[in-house]
């Protein structure tokens, strides 16, 4: 009974780290990686688009503001009908100061990411570590009825 209950655990989670390049188009490769890996889940349709959104926000924060390298970790965990997706970046920590203006962004195109990825996950926040800063983002998708 024990080892069905431990396969059906591993069955209902998924997880996928996708290293960030440091180059143009790094974004979208991470997204189409992304996007690829939760249709192979089937994550519910109704957090995707929220969710690519959120990898794309973080990811792009990771690429303007850190020193590479930096990397994507994404886990889902299955529940009835639903789940629970952890979106997270990883980097080497902040590429300037803080407080030092990025003079060549457009403040109109920039600076909004971290209030979007706070729109649309459940959970989100910041952890500090030796090896640098992870940002992270839960998205909650509730079980049918």
């Amino acid at each position: 009974m024990a080892a069905q209950l431990n396969t059906l655990l591993r069955a209902a989670a998924h997880e996928l780290v996708c290293p960030v390049p440091p180059a143009p188009g790094a974004v979208s490769a991470v997204r189409r990686c992304a996007a690829a890996a939760l249709a192979d889940w089937n994550v519910s349709e109704e957090i995707v688009e929220d969710a690519l959104l959120v990898v794309s926000e973080l990811v792009t924060n990771a690429i303007i503001h850190a020193r590479p390298p930096a990397e994507l970790r994404l886990s889902w965990k299955a529940d009835d009908g639903g789940g629970t997706l952890r979106v997270e970046v990883t980097d080497t920590g902040p590429a300037r100061p803080a407080g030092q203006p990025l003079g060549w962004l457009d403040p109109d195109e920039h600076g909004r990411g971290e209030a979007i990825v706070h729109a649309l996950a459940t959970r989100h926040g910041m952890r500090v570590h030796r090896g640098g800063v992870t940002r992270w983002a839960e998205l909650v998708a509730v079980g049918g009825v």
